[in-house]
């Protein structure tokens, strides 16, 4: 009688520390895809300013067409980039690579936009080019600190699958590692020069 009472006190425990490990998994998880959907906001934001850049600056550049052509392109690819990893249920290390390059891509053309502006001083002096550099910088300082706080939320959901107990459930419960956002390419991590 008493070893079926502490066999049944020790289940009930089993099944309730199991129980708290599941919850603890799934807030993570969830604070990471939260996480992820900052950086989306802010990298559509992103987008949806480059083509308002281009109109402004395409009065003062008429002749840097192919510059001008190159952003909108590479906004594109990013965007095509970003809806793909959508389609793909999420960020996974496939899709945040191909995302990584065409954000690369892309922040290397916008920094030829400003570097080709630094030679028409009617453009620097446009109420509308500062006031768009203003947003863009910001933007780049949000979605920054949006990646920041993506990759702590993925190391805390990682690090809570690998450390013991959780580990014997994780997998279990149908948890698998998220993906870093890292940039592979060195290129890609100096920072753009943008000075007006």
């Amino acid at each position: 009688m008493y070893v079926g009472v502490i066999l049944l006190i020790i289940v009930v425990l089993v099944v309730l520390f199991a129980v708290g490990i599941f919850n603890r998994l799934i807030t993570l998880r969830n604070q990471v895809k939260n996480a992820w959907s900052q950086i989306d906001v802010q990298l559509q934001r992103r987008y949806d300013l480059i083509p308002n850049l281009v109109e402004t600056v395409k009065g003062y550049m008429g002749y840097e067409r192919g510059t001008l052509e190159a952003v909108i392109t590479a906004r594109n690819q990013a965007a095509s980039a970003l809806e793909a990893l959508h389609k793909s249920g999420g960020p996974t290390e496939a899709s945040l690579q191909q995302l990584i390059s065409s954000e690369t891509a892309l922040k290397g053309h916008l920094g030829s936009i400003f570097a080709l502006a630094e030679n028409y001083p009617q453009l620097r002096a446009s109420e509308a080019m500062a006031r768009l550099q203003e947003e863009l910088s910001t933007t780049e300082n949000t979605i920054a600190f949006a990646r920041q706080a993506y990759n702590d939320q993925v190391l805390m959901y990682n690090t809570a699958q690998q450390t013991f107990p959780a580990v014997l459930f994780a997998t279990a419960f149908g948890h698998h590692p998220a993906d870093l956002f890292e940039i592979q390419e060195e290129a890609a991590k100096k920072a753009v020069k943008v000075s007006f």
